[in-house]
């Protein structure tokens, strides 16, 4: 397979740009959990949204095969996350970031296609001890996105190579600031076979590649000798001014931090198109696919794989969601640590 385009940013911007994004989040002040909540449909019901990269994750115990318990996985990838803008700024200040010509232009290049729209920015923090499994993001094809379908038969979708004719690309730009210790970018430029590279995540640098394709995570922030304390739903990370930032439970302090010991970063995607005849047929919805094109294709190639037998198709169930993920979401392996 061709290497991966990535795009690299260094500086991103003139320092006091940079400065800016900063105040901006410490202005934002608040950040909740990102979470996922089990699914309710019937096919995968009871699974989480990202069921795949979760149990991959607790399998291998992320990329350096660390065994841990499975609660003590689960606060490391509970991190803090909230959005900037979504098609137009959410918050005063993020203007710029959201429509800056260096994400635009790369990510014309990135798809070779000349008209980019950029529509979401959105910040991650991540605190000492905390990481990502490795994992692609969710994609989205025309007529199915994950306002409706579950994440996971998304990325499924999508690494099963059946409905590129569909897909809609998605440039990410991710940029960093302040720094950290720890907490390096890690992708696969060559596939899940080859090898990972990193990228430390220095203030006002960026990264930007189709993370829809190419498998990435982030390695573990450094811990502070504080122990990771027990992060869970509800749990907000707030701003307390200075240097300071705290994990919050309602009013009640759990744990402090120091600027130095938090990861930030900012991510920006934005959709590429050919030109104005597809982005009219997306907002027309003109050739959208169904859940049951999608369902009826994927299980077409099952049989054609041997993974089901000819007949009647099995009805969308927790049973058919797994084994969809078994079949199409294959992980790269954990290295050493």
């Amino acid at each position: 397979m061709p290497r991966a385009r990535i795009q690299l940013f260094d500086p991103l911007f003139e320092p006091a740009a940079a400065d800016a994004m900063v105040a901006l989040c410490e202005r934002f002040g608040s950040y909740g959990l990102y979470g996922q909540k089990p699914i309710e449909e019937d096919l995968g019901r009871g699974l989480f949204q990202r069921h795949d990269a979760a149990m991959n994750y607790v399998r291998t115990g992320g990329r350096f095969g660390r065994k841990e318990s499975f609660e003590t996985l689960a606060v490391r990838t509970n991190y803090f996350r909230e959005t900037y803008a979504y098609a137009e700024p959410v918050v005063p200040g993020i203007a710029p970031f959201l429509h800056f010509d260096g994400f635009v232009e790369a990510a014309r290049k990135l798809y070779d296609r000349p008209i980019v729209a950029p529509a979401i920015v959105y910040a991650n923090l991540l605190v000492p001890g905390q990481e990502l499994a490795v994992h692609t993001d969710v994609p989205e094809f025309r007529g199915a996105n994950r306002t409706k379908d579950p994440e996971w038969l998304l990325v499924a979708m999508h690494l099963s190579g059946l409905f590129e004719a569909w897909r809609m690309p998605i440039a990410t730009g991710v940029a960093w600031f302040r720094g950290c210790r720890g907490g390096e970018f890690a992708y696969y430029p060559d596939g899940r076979d080859g090898a990972p590279e990193t990228i430390p995540a220095a203030h006002d640098t960026a990264a930007l590649l189709d993370t829809d394709s190419v498998f990435h995570g982030v390695d573990r922030v450094a811990e502070t000798p504080e122990p990771l304390p027990p992060i869970r739903p509800g749990m907000r990370l707030v701003h307390e001014g200075g240097e300071r930032w705290s994990v919050r439970d309602g009013d009640a302090e759990v744990t402090r931090y120091r600027w130095d010991d938090i990861r930030f970063s900012v991510a920006w995607e934005a959709y590429c198109y050919a030109d104005e005849a597809e982005r009219r047929a997306v907002a027309e919805h003109t050739d959208d696919l169904t859940r049951e094109r999608i369902l009826e294709t994927l299980i077409d190639d099952l049989r054609r794989r041997g993974r089901l037998p000819k007949g009647p198709p099995p009805p969308p169930s927790r049973e058919l969601a797994l084994l969809l993920i078994e079949e199409y979401i294959r992980f790269p392996e954990p290295a050493a640590a």
